[in-house]
């Protein structure tokens, strides 16, 4: 009797190549349609315009931070990684996952006012960096979504994103917010 070959392993790495591209189409998506948009430097955020749209959005980027500040926390007190501390009550997963949904619901307003009003933008490195990590952050918030809900992906996948997230959040928060906040030149951007 001749054995038959073990594919499931397969079949699993094939899902997981497939649940990865969903993350790429996302970041991908983000850019082509912001590359695709005339940018409209009028359009308004919650009412502001201009300097004053730029000024809410960094303020509205440093809570983003701050939210993923909390979450980076959050994380390793439920993974035992903050040193001295007890494991982690039964809120701390809750309070990470509303923590999470606030950070997202945040960046929302803040991210079509940057498409509606400059789209995708090439014009310098820093400008360059800011669109790049932008379409990336969604991408790592879809990854992350993905991992948490499927449950087929290596333990070390969950961090992974989860750190890829928090990075996009504080590289976008340094290429835009903190440059408006010190009152750098920041024409075209944040």
């Amino acid at each position: 009797m001749e054995q038959q070959p073990d594919t499931r392993g397969a079949t699993r790495k094939g899902r997981a190549a497939v649940l990865l591209l969903i993350p790429v189409a996302v970041g991908l998506g983000i850019w082509f349609v912001g590359r695709g948009l005339t940018p409209d430097p009028n359009s308004s955020l919650f009412g502001a315009r201009y300097n004053e749209a730029m000024e809410l959005k960094a303020r509205l980027g440093s809570a983003l931070l701050g939210l993923a500040l909390v979450q980076l926390l959050l994380a390793a007190w439920m993974y035992g990684l903050l040193p001295g501390s007890k494991s982690a009550p039964r809120a701390v997963p809750l309070t990470h996952r509303v923590t999470g949904l606030l950070a997202f619901l945040l960046s929302v307003p803040i991210a079509y006012h940057c498409l509606s009003a400059y789209g995708v933008e090439t014009t310098s490195p820093r400008v360059a960096i800011h669109s790049v990590t932008g379409c990336v952050l969604y991408g790592a918030f879809a990854a992350k979504v993905l991992v948490v809900r499927t449950h087929r992906f290596p333990g070390w996948t969950l961090p992974l994103v989860g750190g890829l997230l928090f990075c996009a959040i504080a590289l976008l928060w340094y290429t835009a917010a903190l440059w408006q906040l010190n009152g750098f030149d920041t024409p075209g951007l944040t």
